[in-house]
């Protein structure tokens, strides 16, 4: 055999040692790709959980209704009667809803017919304030969800303002409602600084720092400056005259300020995450904190930013509830659930700011029609919990909604697209 037919086998390459930093690190970047596509997805992921919750939701209705019930009995000798009493259950609840959150068409004049959409728009305002800050905070990278701590912060500062203070009309509002703004940013500045400082993880932080603000303020509504001087109930004084919200239609609707003010707020933060600097920043980081340092962004510090503005926007949500809402005083209990409202209103509305607001309207119309289904229908209000749980699910479960509904994978095509080519390719 000659030498040119000798076989020669190529060196063998040693395979590279794993590096135990990048397996570490790759962890972190699926859970990051799955929390940015829950919080940024499409947004008809969201019209379409909203859709299967309230179909669920009218499943619910139909079997807890005694009239379906009764029907079902008999449901082979008359199958009629059990599916009109499912229609007459279903659609007499949703219509109580709309009837209860949009316009009472039973009422006699336009001015009363509308005022329960007044008061979807009053429930909706502290739901729209403190989902732009979890949504803010969402657009970063962060899970804020201390809204509970910071709106009690909030309404503990401001609402001593409130009453204590004696200032002139316009002067003590504004400074009832900065001194609300700055407790909810300072409450939530110590978690962004912690979490820049120490690395501790937020939802850690938040959780705990909700804790310590309900058994503080508890504490002041018992033996501190926020107790009602002769009184053993927990709750502070009345807030001022001249701390008040004023009525935007009158005093036949709750319709105060805060709603401009949310109205406001909302064009503040679609201005700062897509017209200003900071706002670029704090996209950059939540789409890749690492890629962001590499370019000159101080991550750490852009944290501590936006912990500081997520809590203002939900320290506004807790003034609100002070000086528009329980203006004859507040206790421990001030936030109604909204701090934890305030997440399902920013995944509904993909952390967008006016998705956010659409979302906190929805989430107001459910809480105003819901006591009208229980009045009318004696449909329990614990259905339109239930409903709020299921659009959250949904909304964390993208492909289920894709699958429900035969709705395409997104980037499917493009893969499928290379995929081909490359076929060609191959087979050229």
């Amino acid at each position: 055999m000659s030498d040119s037919q000798i076989p020669v086998t190529p060196p063998v390459t040693p395979a590279a040692p794993t590096d135990p930093k990048k397996v570490g690190d790759e962890q972190p970047g699926r859970w990051h790709s799955v929390f940015r596509e829950i919080t940024t997805g499409s947004a008809l992921i969201s019209v379409l959980s909203v859709l299967l919750a309230l179909l669920v939701g009218a499943v619910m209705i139909a079997f807890t209704n005694p009239g379906v019930q009764d029907s079902a009995g008999y449901f082979f000798s008359r199958p009629g009667d059990m599916l009109g009493a499912i229609w007459q259950s279903v659609s007499g609840a949703y219509s109580a809803l709309f009837q209860g959150s949009i316009y009472n068409f039973r009422r006699d004049t336009f001015a009363a017919g509308i005022k329960p959409l007044t008061e979807t728009l009053t429930f909706a305002t502290p739901l729209i304030a403190a989902g732009l800050g979890v949504a803010l905070g969402f657009r970063v990278g962060m899970f804020n969800i201390g809204g509970r701590g910071q709106m009690l912060i909030a309404a503990a500062l401001g609402g001593w303002v409130a009453f204590a203070l004696d200032l002139p009309y316009g002067i003590h509002l504004i400074a009832a409602l900065v001194a609300g703004i700055l407790g909810g940013a300072l409450w939530a500045g110590i978690v962004g600084l912690l979490k820049a400082r120490t690395g501790a993880h937020e939802v850690i932080t938040t959780i705990m720092l909700n804790y310590v603000a309900f058994y503080l303020v508890s504490y002041l509504l018992r033996d501190g400056f926020l107790k009602t001087p002769g009184s053993n109930n927990p709750q502070s004084p009345a807030s001022k005259p001249t701390a008040i919200f004023p009525d935007l239609l009158g005093p036949s609707y709750n319709l105060h300020l805060g709603f401009l003010l949310v109205i406001a707020a909302t064009i503040f933060t679609w201005w700062l995450l897509s017209r200003s600097n900071l706002g670029f920043q704090f996209r950059a980081v939540g789409e890749n904190p690492n890629a962001a340092r590499v370019a000159g962004i101080r991550v750490e510090r852009v944290y501590v930013y936006a912990m500081l503005i997520s809590g203002g926007l939900v320290g506004l949500a807790g003034i609100n509830q002070v000086l528009g809402t329980t203006t004859s005083g507040f206790g421990a209990t001030v936030d109604s659930s909204i701090g934890f409202d305030a997440i399902t209103v920013a995944l509904l509305g993909r952390s967008k700011p006016w998705g956010v607001f659409a979302a906190g309207i929805l989430f107001g119309a459910f809480k105003a029609g819901s006591f009208s289904m229980q009045a009318a229908e004696g449909v329990p209000v614990d259905i339109i919990v239930v409903v709020q749980a299921l659009i959250v699910l949904f909304i964390a479960a993208p492909p289920l909604v894709r699958a429900i509904f035969h709705l395409p994978t997104p980037g499917a095509s493009s893969r499928k697209l290379r995929l081909n080519v490359t076929q060609e390719v191959t087979a050229k």
